[in-house]
């Protein structure tokens, strides 16, 4: 079997590891020129956290992951008025939780791929055609190349989604934020956050501060927006929204790096009646996105990207698997996109009460006993789906 997969992300290159484990031969088709190095951290847990220890990735991942005491909540004047414990967090979570910046977790899995995987940069679908037994792809540098299936693992702005499905209109689901990421350099702002994840306590707009391993920082903002239409400048507009927030926001504000190196995008999600269509099949945030309000998308993107490659060798049709993996994965999924759209006027205050509400409910986090049920009420439900599948029945051999 041969496995065309679009899109060199976390989800696409999680995919191909565990297809190649299965020595299944995979080319990837990458859009972007080289690896991209925007991007911000993330918690990671939950089932993509198992799949990452199955697929024997967990060390390496451990390995750039990044030391976070609590997430401070400051007011203008830099003053703590609120916090997230993390070591409560990890307790909730039993320990199997690391926080990362999104670009390292997407490099381990593309330095540990297996020398058999053909990753080509520059390379995005433009033509698709299923061809019944098969599937004909041409890609960004004019090369034609004919595969078994094709999968779209290439994330909210899915290209293979809309050449097989339609236009993103149709799937997106707007939540109405506009969100942004960036690094930058402040040796005193640096000092400030130490080993914390450092958000102002404000209402409708938020910004926050991590420190990273170079003595840099990175910047992670999010705000209301009505219009889901992106800025033409992605500069002025963190400026237009976040200049007044004070304390070391306008600060960094006049250090960050030109519009093209920083990340901007809606808060979206994506919904859809089936992720597969003949011999295409989407993963990830291409078909099931959560939006970052669920924490979650990397995870689940690898526990989709897990849970196909087992079922692409264990079905005994390519259509079967497809069926499988959807009926396992969107329970999941669906789950997390409910708990995300709940949390919204948790996750970014609209008001003042909603503000004050947020810091009774952290406060109260802190109660001996109630790290679990408070935990899950941000994350939802924890799910066994990576385990499960683990210990069901024996892996066969791949289609041919």
């Amino acid at each position: 079997m041969k496995v065309a997969i679009c899109g060199a992300g976390i989800t696409g290159l999680a995919l191909a590891h565990r297809l190649a484990a299965r020595d299944i031969e995979v080319v990837v088709l990458e859009r972007a020129p080289r690896p991209r190095e925007q991007g911000y951290m993330i918690d990671f847990f939950g089932p993509g956290y198992d799949a990452v220890e199955e697929m024997g990735l967990l060390p390496e991942v451990e390995n750039v992951a990044y030391r976070v005491d609590e997430a401070s909540l400051l007011d203008e004047h830099g003053r703590r008025r609120a916090a997230i414990d993390y070591v409560q967090f990890a307790k909730s979570v039993r320990g199997r939780l690391c926080s990362i910046m999104r670009p390292d977790l997407e490099r381990v899995l593309r330095e540990t791929l297996p020398s058999t995987v053909d990753v080509r940069f520059g390379a995005g679908v433009t033509e698709f055609e299923d061809l019944g037994d098969r599937v004909r792809v041409t890609s960004a540098d004019g090369e034609v190349l004919e595969a078994d299936l094709l999968v779209g693992a290439d994330g909210i702005h899915s290209t293979v989604r809309r050449l097989v499905f339609g236009d993103e209109d149709r799937f997106l689901r707007y939540l109405g934020f506009h969100t942004a990421a960036f690094v930058f350099e402040d040796e005193a702002i640096r000092d400030q956050v130490g080993e914390r994840f450092c958000l102002t306590d404000t209402i409708g707009r938020q910004m926050g501060f991590y420190g990273l391993r170079d003595g840099k920082l990175a910047a992670f903002a999010v705000h209301r927006a009505t219009d889901p239409a992106l800025p033409a400048d992605a500069r002025d507009a963190l400026r237009a929204n976040y200049g007044s927030l004070g304390w070391a926001v306008p600060r960094a504000l006049d250090l960050c790096p030109p519009a093209e190196e920083v990340y901007y995008d809606q808060v979206a999600q994506v919904e859809m009646p089936s992720w597969s269509r003949g011999r295409v099949v989407l993963v990830g945030d291409a078909c099931y996105a959560v939006s970052l309000l669920a924490g979650q998308g990397a995870s689940l993107g690898i526990t989709g990207a897990f849970v196909l490659a087992e079922q692409l060798t264990r079905a005994s049709s390519i259509e079967n698997a497809f069926a499988e993996y959807e009926k396992l994965v969107r329970p999941v999924v669906t789950e997390k996109q409910h708990v995300a759209r709940r949390g919204a006027r948790w996750f970014l205050p609209a008001n003042r009460l909603l503000l004050q509400a947020r810091r009774i409910f952290l406060r109260v986090a802190k109660l001996p006993g109630l790290e679990r049920p408070l935990a899950a009420a941000v994350t939802g439900k924890s799910t066994a789906l990576v385990t499960n599948l683990r210990q069901g029945t024996e892996v066969g051999r791949p289609m041919s």
